[in-house]
């Protein structure tokens, strides 16, 4: 992908934007979190250097044009992050990854902003494919993408270890032909 030019994305109750430097407080909020972090591919942070590491990384990838990290925006508060990576520009095909902070979770707010999100990719970065791996526990990110029309695609026994546990995943994949017919 070209580098990505600063943009914001508007949703009825939230906006989608680029992270700034500011962000790293709320950003090691959420990934501190353990309880968010659950299910996630990696353990909970342990340090504010964490932060400003994603940050950077957000930074070189809109540069490249390597990572799309959104913060999902809620009333001034970074409420969440928005990853579209490991893109195939051969292909038109990335992953999406997302984290939305505890004190969001049940409104409904992370399937706005995804939604938002998924609907740029296909129309102006002209994806065809958005592909998704979630611990099979996790039945709310489950229920999130088959809400968004993610097909579940298959299953890895034992793909991860994080933090010493041993762990499934549960692949699911969005067709740009499907988001279009469905919308």
């Amino acid at each position: 992908m070209p580098a990505f030019a600063p943009f914001t994305l508007n949703a009825q109750r939230l906006q989608l934007r680029f992270l700034t430097a500011a962000d790293a407080p709320a950003l090691y909020r959420m990934y501190s979190d353990s309880e968010a972090m659950r299910y996630w591919s990696s353990a909970p942070w342990d340090s504010m250097q964490q932060a400003e590491t994603y940050f950077a990384a957000a930074q070189a990838g809109y540069e490249s044009g390597d990572l799309l990290r959104m913060g999902v925006e809620v009333g001034g508060e970074l409420a969440g992050i928005i990853n579209l990576y490991s893109f195939s520009r051969q292909n038109r095909r990335c992953d999406i990854g997302y984290m939305l902070d505890r004190a969001f979770w049940g409104k409904g707010y992370m399937q706005e902003a995804m939604a938002t999100l998924i609907d740029y990719a296909f129309r102006v970065l002209s994806l065809h494919r958005i592909e998704a791996d979630i611990d099979p526990r996790n039945t709310a990110s489950a229920k999130l993408l088959k809400s968004l029309h993610f097909v579940h695609e298959g299953h890895m026994r034992e793909r991860w270890i994080i933090n010493g546990e041993i762990c499934d995943t549960d692949f699911f994949g969005l067709l740009r032909s499907d988001w279009l017919a469905a919308r």
